[in-house]
């Protein structure tokens, strides 16, 4: 990843503040992306989805990167093949999430997912607390008594599969990340994800794949969840302190719920609300909290950035 150096003379807090914005407006333009992709499931169904947004991302990263060019060692090629399925795994279960429970619950247990990475590699008792909220948060999701509106089940499974795939997608990535530029592993990732997901969006749609309707949708959807807010979040890297990109990203769900009102209709219960804000605080605590030390701008030599979410 190469990132251009600051320019001397610009002020650093007016290119943070900056960088915050971007930031924001990259959340905003993916989750309009997962909720604009919705209008596929009448068409292809999610997994039908899935497949063709998967292809639209793969097909631009491969003409961008040209991965075949890039050798890999065997041991390379299995963490590249784990970072891919568990690349295609999220995006097939969120996008089944999404078929049937709100999208900003979908993000919100699908943070689980980098929760839990967090924590296993610690050993303070501290991040106990973090648990405690996310595992309350996600308990009062599920319809355990009569109060408020009760959600889908399996869709909250499939949320929370997603969550752990994202979990294994952040160790596997950081495993791949040196062994070559980041476009060319994200490439090839996309490009194994596609091959996971290509099976389930076959049986699903079948021929429905080839409707230029779902085709165009799916471009569309590939863009504003990939190639926009992946561009704005590199933008953004440049001034902000991992530690702030970590504590800012964890607002994605309050982003998601608001464009599930707008553009899905999708309103949450007070009870959702609430849950949801526990585990917004346990990802925000988390990552506040976290003993490694936060470093300043990204450098520009740096190919190892934070994963985020491809959803």
């Amino acid at each position: 990843m190469t990132i251009t150096p600051r320019m001397p003379g610009t002020d650093p807090r007016r290119a943070s503040y900056s960088s915050v914005g971007v930031l924001i407006a990259a959340m905003f333009v993916l989750q309009g992306g997962a909720a604009f992709a919705k209008n596929l499931f009448p068409l292809v169904g999610p997994e039908g989805g899935t497949t063709l947004r998967l292809a639209w991302a793969s097909l631009l990263l491969c003409l961008a990167w040209r991965p075949w060019r890039q050798r890999f060692t065997t041991s390379e090629w299995q963490w590249l093949f784990l970072y891919g399925l568990s690349l295609g795994g999220m995006n097939l279960l969120i996008y089944k999430a999404l078929d049937r429970i709100p999208l900003g619950v979908a993000v919100a247990v699908e943070f689980t997912g980098p929760l839990a990475v967090a924590v296993l590699g610690s050993r303070r008792l501290l991040d106990l607390v973090w648990v405690a909220l996310a595992a309350l948060g996600i308990g009062l999701l599920f319809p355990w008594t009569d109060l408020g509106k009760p959600l889908d089940h399996f869709g909250l499974l499939c949320a929370l599969g997603a969550g752990a795939c994202w979990g294994i997608y952040i160790v596997a990535g950081k495993r791949v990340a040196h062994s070559a530029p980041g476009g060319i592993v994200t490439a090839l990732g996309m490009t194994i994800a596609l091959g996971l997901a290509l099976p389930f969006g076959v049986v699903s749609a079948g021929a429905s794949l080839l409707n230029w309707n779902a085709i165009g949708i799916a471009a569309i959807v590939s863009l504003l969840s990939s190639v926009i807010p992946y561009s704005l979040e590199i933008v953004a890297l440049r001034n902000l302190p991992a530690r702030t990109f970590g504590i800012l990203m964890a607002l994605e769900p309050v982003v998601a719920s608001i464009m599930g009102a707008i553009v899905l209709q999708e309103w949450l219960t007070t009870l959702q609300a609430g849950a949801m804000s526990l585990i917004i605080a346990a990802s925000v605590g988390s990552t506040a909290t976290s003993e490694k030390a936060a470093p300043g701008p990204i450098d520009p030599t740096d190919n190892d950035p934070e994963p985020v979410l491809p959803i």
